[in-house]
């Protein structure tokens, strides 16, 4: 199904899901469930759609999982068993295509496989509807292979090399057991067909809009610029520090990883790095900023959308998913160039036009990307494929 075909399925009048899954079986496969980030968000999300489905993943961490995943059967591949999966499941990447192969999906009708590691390695019935949710492709094996080897030791980066070959001769095959991809950005819909030759729709990850837009105490309203996510290289936060060093405007940086220390080490006095900190004070800085600053390139991201929702301006690298949702001089604006001295003109000219900003439409603008609005259009979507089945 390609663009056309399914913007036209998601505006048509079709039968119900519930309808269109009536006596049917349902399986959701997940990369891994050790943590509570963008891509469980969206499982969450299908949980509520698909409320008896069985969940396959490779390893599970309970006490990181929320309630509602937990509800659901929940059932994990061999790499479970392997020693110290559930912190260093990584090291087992390149066994999890064969993992998930092994597993029986004989009777369920509908496989929806949750991807950014190798989910969609399942291998349905012949009669079974896949449809694959692509936050990524894999990065490490694709386009940003030989940033993540560069970051490697000698004899890593030689393993990582030999690994990732066969991994994307995998991963291409198998793309074609998938009748239907969704991709959650154009950013990636772009990559999908780059490197699986295939047409995919676009629907965005769901939001918790709500918790932000709703007022609450506020951290010395607008004050400061903000930084927030995993600090790990290719998010470039380091870009934002070297740039606010110079600009002299104090900038919060909130995360915590891999780059937290050098950069603890290159900030001036007026950039504050907070590392991790609690989900009610992290609304509280998002609402209190002058405006995020974005500076890496993203599959999408969650952060500038609670950002909006706050009815805060968003100045992003013109680059990825921030391509979907940055309006020039409405919700935001762009560098053109990961450089200090881009950054440095973006920031300098949303100053000057600061005052044009109107924070109730940045606000109105996050309502597209709300929880509801994903299970509408990802329902509507299962139900055209499922029809579709049905009529060949």
């Amino acid at each position: 199904m390609g663009q056309d075909e399914v913007a036209k399925a998601l505006g048509s009048e079709n039968i119900g899901l519930s309808d269109a899954l009536k006596g049917k079986k349902v399986a959701i496969a997940h990369y891994w469930l050790v943590n509570m980030r963008g891509g469980e968000k969206v499982l969450e999300s299908l949980c509520d759609l698909f409320p008896g489905a069985d969940i396959y993943t490779h390893v599970y961490d309970e006490k990181s999982i929320s309630s509602k995943i937990k509800s659901h059967s929940i059932f994990t591949t061999f790499i479970s068993r392997l020693p110290f999966a559930k912190r260093l499941y990584k090291f087992y990447l390149p066994l999890m295509p064969f993992a998930f192969e092994r597993i029986d999906l004989t009777g369920y009708d509908l496989v929806i496989s949750s991807e950014s590691g190798p989910a969609k390695s399942v291998i349905p019935s012949p009669t079974a509807v896949h449809i694959c949710y692509c936050h990524s492709p894999m990065r490490y094996i694709w386009d940003l292979h030989y940033q993540y080897r560069g970051e490697l030791n000698f004899f890593a980066a030689g393993f990582l090399s030999i690994v990732s070959h066969f991994l994307r001769i995998q991963d291409v095959s198998s793309s074609s057991r998938v009748d239907h991809f969704v991709a959650n950005s154009k950013f990636v819909a772009k990559r999908i067909n780059k490197y699986y030759r295939r047409d995919s729709s676009v629907i965005h990850p769901p939001v918790d809009v709500e918790s932000f837009s709703t007022s609450s105490f506020a951290r010395e309203q607008g004050k400061y610029y903000l930084v927030a996510g995993e600090l790990v290289g290719y998010k470039k936060v380091d870009l934002a520090v070297e740039a606010f060093n110079k600009l002299g405007e104090r900038l919060v940086v909130i995360g915590g990883g891999s780059e937290l220390d050098r950069l603890k080490q290159l900030a001036s006095d007026n950039v504050e790095l907070k590392g991790k900190v609690s989900q009610s004070d992290f609304i509280s800085y998002v609402q209190g900023c002058r405006a995020l600053i974005f500076p890496g390139e993203e599959d999408f991201g969650i952060v500038p959308i609670e950002a909006m929702a706050s009815g805060k301006p968003v100045l992003a690298y013109k680059s990825g998913g921030a391509l979907d949702y940055v309006i020039p001089n409405k919700t935001g604006n762009f560098f053109k160039e990961q450089s200090v001295e881009s950054l440095i003109s973006c920031v300098e000219h949303f100053e000057q036009e600061e005052a044009h900003y109107s924070t109730s439409e940045i606000k109105e603008f996050a309502q597209s990307f709300t929880q509801s609005v994903f299970k509408e259009k990802f329902k509507s979507l299962v139900s055209q494929a499922i029809q579709d089945e049905a009529c060949l």
